[in-house]
């Protein structure tokens, strides 16, 4: 069952040219020259229910924009979009205590009170009943080990700690869509993970459809399957992350740590010099000649350690944003 189906769908920022000084000003009260950005642009997708998907690109590439027209923020340019068989900018009442948006910059906590009282405002908010509030937060509790926290105001908490009652705000009526913005933005390595670990078992028990947006890439190495990833407001690709690296991964890292002092053009024929010092080089070699130039390097050089590494999936990404500007 398709839970978000997305065709032709289009966002236009209209703004007027400021002309600089106190003339132009002046000028521009009585005619300004209108300019309009392309933030989205005849996009088409669609997602399954119970799919776990990356929503890639740079910073001003649509991610966000898109998010806000699928949860009703923003209306569209043009094009037309369903989620759950509904027209999100409608804002109808009952498909809006369906989904849940979360974005990592923004808070809905009320800051000077316990995150335990934007839960109960919440539960009025959705009507959710008293039974299942109960165990919605004895679930989430255990599940994110925040039990402890919940009666503390929000902002004596850690921003790991934030987050986690971000989430908790946002599952209290049991989505079944949750759209994800950055949701690990500025957390620590520890927290970062104890997040991809409760959505990753949050979607595997719940079979909620979350769309998920990040500019860590461990974030959607370790979650999502499949990615769609847009640039300057067009999808650039849409499929499986796998077939994504198999595509673009054609090279090896290789790093070498030499017992003495090597000489730079004795390394040029070996492979592309990423990194260079006097005992350690790191060489990009295709994946074909990775083998052969290994066993030519440990015969005709005083190694002490070789390293055999994959490009990093945060390079492949890069590459695909240069190469479709």
């Amino acid at each position: 069952m398709i839970a978000i189906s997305v065709k032709n769908l289009s966002k236009n920022f209209e703004y007027y040219k400021k002309v600089p000084g106190l003339f132009g000003a002046f000028k521009s009260l009585f005619q300004r020259e209108k300019l309009i950005t392309e933030a989205v642009k005849s996009i088409s997708f669609s997602v399954e229910e119970g799919e776990l998907v990356g929503f890639l690109g740079p910073n001003g590439a649509g991610k966000t924009t898109t998010l806000k027209m699928l949860s009703g923020i923003l209306y569209p340019s043009e094009g037309d979009a369903k989620v759950l068989d509904y027209t999100p900018w409608q804002r109808q009442k009952e498909y809006q205590k369906q989904f849940a948006i979360v974005m990592g910059q923004k808070n809905q906590l009320w800051w000077d009170l316990p995150a335990m009282e934007s839960f109960s405002l919440n539960k009025e908010i959705y009507e959710v009943p008293n039974d299942q509030f109960k165990k919605t937060i004895d679930y989430f509790s255990n599940l994110l080990d925040i039990s402890d926290i919940l009666n503390v105001q929000v902002r004596k908490l850690s921003l790991g700690q934030r987050m986690k009652c971000e989430l908790v705000a946002a599952l209290l009526h049991n989505p079944k869509v949750l759209f994800l913005d950055e949701p690990t933005i500025g957390l620590d390595v520890v927290s970062q993970q104890k997040i991809r670990e409760f959505i990753k078992k949050y979607n595997k028990e719940r079979k909620t459809t979350i769309l998920l947006t990040s500019h860590y890439m461990e974030d959607v190495v370790q979650l999502c399957q499949r990615v769609i990833i847009i640039n300057k407001g067009g999808i650039i690709y849409d499929g499986d992350i796998q077939r994504l690296i198999d595509q673009y991964a054609t090279h090896k890292i290789v790093t070498i740590t030499f017992k003495n002092d090597i000489a730079v053009d004795q390394l040029t024929l070996l492979g592309e010099i990423v990194e260079f010092d006097k005992r350690r080089v790191v060489l990009k070699i295709p994946d074909q000649n990775v083998k052969e130039n290994a066993v030519r390097i440990l015969t005709a050089f005083p190694v002490d350690d070789i390293l055999i590494d994959e490009i990093k999936v945060e390079e492949i990404i890069r590459h695909i944003f240069q190469t479709n500007k």
